[in-house]
């Protein structure tokens, strides 16, 4: 097959040693299992060198792994390269984030013949987004290495131009396997002169239901190549393909130390599905990280909980199957950009997304399985950097939390909805911090920061105001009319043992007499025209014109309300929701002026239109 074989340091002691054990002495253990014997080869001088120059590579890759900031082989790079250089198969598993593309794409370029316009390299992945970023990996590294040129090829993208690329001469295909048996059949992919294919995320392919069309590929390969696998997990069917389609591979397990996982710090709020939204916008407040991944089970979900947080004032994205190919590569652009800080998405359409930036994991909708989980929460603590991740449980899917603790092993911690102490205290901390860093590095340009500092002095001049006067009105126009402190309740997670209101809207009663808002536990309880009881004696009953359809929760009323009319939130008292309408109880005697004030309000960017209920 050409490929090289170049001396490495501990050869010879893996001919001596069928098992050999390799640590980074940090995060990993990994084993190697010598499967078949192997060529004998001349005896040479044990190598001095030290990081990727150990292998043999030529100055080009050295130079560009160095440039890339490469400085030492991870585990699985270390067990993994010096069997693909000798030409072996190799079945390896490991998670996401330990440097397996790295591990496969060096041995490949090595060998690679560029004065051969076919391709001779050959990486099926599950997802449109694995195979960019794999492909990007490729040009990355073969920088230096003229005439060297990768291509990615997956539905959603134009056919012709994928033929036109081809045509023109790639040594290195990345492709989806639908898109991948789409030219083969076409003819328009050669794989005649193939040197080697590389299954990536087997295991993912498996779940997706592509093994079949991965073994249609294998079936029409040459019989002279190399065959790499790699998976997270091994399930039988994986196992069979292996042992079916690959020559005596050599296997490589990576096995993550608890020491590893503790760089995500992992912890699970118990959260009743109707509240969900509410709690995921106060741990956004509470939680500060610079790029955020909410994972949601549907696409629904993934538009419902995108749109919830752009009221909000957040700048998201949605990736779901529904979106584009081009808007999602724009999309993850602005990702890794920092012009979009929350990306709401599904399992499939995140696989294989690699963003430095991303601080916080939020599994809005647990997973469906363990390795789902594992896979979720790879998204941070990538190369190294520590992170953060939170798992959204309803009290039914609490059973399932010891199976997830099993997959990382470790516990994952409880924690509470933040209060809004503790949101506030964030709110202002963050307030100082940007008007900080506007002292320290202004924004504006110096004729702008003169036009203002002259709107200042005209200002101060009109109305003798002092500095401290005209700073704080400036801070409060950065408010943009928004209050500064969070008053809303913060019970909102207590569900009525009575079950839903029986009528058009639910109930949100009060516990005990004490006035605390009690929160919904369904989410379209049944329907019917019987009303709740009178309001109490000492409370009026009013209707404003937002809704379920406005996707209106008691919180914003009870906080729209309390804000305006200077009232406590535990003086508000049961409120109902309708599809277009709800009705509030308020304490009887309010001010005509305060009245005037509430129907001016705006709740969730909807007029409050609040109105008396007579009788």
């Amino acid at each position: 097959m050409g490929f090289c074989r170049p001396a490495f340091k501990d050869f010879n002691q893996a001919k001596l040693n069928p098992v050999t054990e390799l640590s980074n002495g940090g995060s990993f253990t990994c084993s190697v299992e010598i499967n078949a014997p192997l060529e004998a080869t001349p005896e040479r001088e044990p190598s001095n060198a030290e990081g990727f120059a150990r292998f043999g590579f030529g100055p080009e890759l050295l130079k560009a792994l160095e440039t890339l900031g490469y400085q030492d082989p991870t585990p699985i790079q270390k067990a993994a390269i010096p069997e693909l250089m000798l030409g072996r198969d190799l079945v390896g598993q490991a998670q996401t984030g330990t440097g397996k593309t790295a591990a496969f794409a060096l041995p490949m370029l090595a060998a690679l013949d560029p004065q051969e316009r076919k391709p001779q390299v050959l990486v099926l992945a599950p997802t449109r987004e694995l195979a960019l970023q794999v492909a990007d990996a490729f040009n990355s590294y073969a920088v230096n290495l003229t005439g060297v040129r990768t291509l990615a090829i997956y539905g959603g993208a134009d056919f012709r131009d994928q033929i036109h690329q081809l045509k023109r001469g790639v040594q290195i295909v990345v492709g989806t396997p639908g898109r991948v048996m789409d030219h083969m059949r076409q003819g328009t992919l050669d794989l005649s002169n193939l040197r080697a294919l590389v299954l990536d995320e087997a295991d993912e392919m498996l779940r997706m239901g592509f093994i079949d069309d991965v073994e249609w590929v294998l079936e029409q390969l040459p019989q002279q190549r190399q065959v790499v696998l790699f998976s997270a997990t091994m399930p039988a069917e994986i196992r069979r393909i292996s042992q079916k389609y690959l020559n005596s591979p050599a296997e490589v397990t990576i096995k993550q130390k608890a020491a590893d996982a503790s760089r995500i710090r992992q912890r699970f709020l118990m959260v009743h599905a109707p509240h969900k939204l509410s709690a995921l916008e106060r741990v956004l407040e509470a939680e500060t990280s610079e790029g955020v991944i909410i994972f949601a089970r549907t696409k629904a979900i993934t538009i419902t909980v995108a749109e919830s947080l752009e009221q909000h004032g957040y700048d998201v994205a949605v990736l779901n199957g529904d979106v584009p190919q081009a808007q999602r590569e724009r999309t993850i652009e602005r990702l890794k950009s920092g012009q979009v800080d929350v990306l709401v998405a599904t399992d499939v359409a995140a696989r294989g997304l690699d963003v430095d930036r991303i601080g916080l994991v939020i599994n809005y909708d647990i997973p469906f399985d363990s390795e789902a989980y594992v896979h979720r929460i790879g998204r941070t603590g990538r190369a190294g950097r520590s992170g953060d991740a939170i798992l959204f449980l309803t009290p039914r899917e609490r059973r399932f939390l010891g199976g997830l603790e099993r997959a990382v092993g470790k516990p994952i911690e409880e924690m509470d909805v933040p209060s809004n102490a503790t949101i506030n205290q964030n709110r202002l901390d963050r307030m100082r911090a940007r008007l900080t860093g506007c002292l320290q590095t202004p924004a504006s340009s110096e004729q702008e920061r003169a036009l203002l500092s002259e709107i200042l002095q005209r200002v101060a001049q009109e109305l003798g105001s002092s500095p401290d006067q005209l700073a704080l009105a400036a801070l409060e126009l950065s408010l943009a009319g928004k209050p500064l402190l969070l008053q809303s309740e913060e019970n909102f997670n207590q569900v009525r043992q009575n079950g839903p209101a029986r009528d058009g809207g639910r109930e949100f009663g009060r516990d005990r007499g004490r006035g605390r808002e009690l929160g919904r536990d369904g989410d379209r309880g049944p329907r019917g025209d019987r009303p709740m009881g009178p309001p109490e004696d000492h409370m009026e009953r009013f209707r404003v014109e937002v809704g379920w359809r406005d996707r209106i929760k008691p919180g914003n009323i009870v906080g729209a309300i309390a804000n305006e009319a200077g009232l406590n939130g535990r003086s508000i008292g049961r409120i109902q929701i309708f599809d277009t309408h709800s009705t509030v109880d308020l304490p009887k005697g309010m001010p005509d002026e305060v009245f005037q004030g509430l129907r001016q309000l705006r709740v969730m960017n909807k007029p409050l239109q609040i109105s008396r209920l007579q009788g």
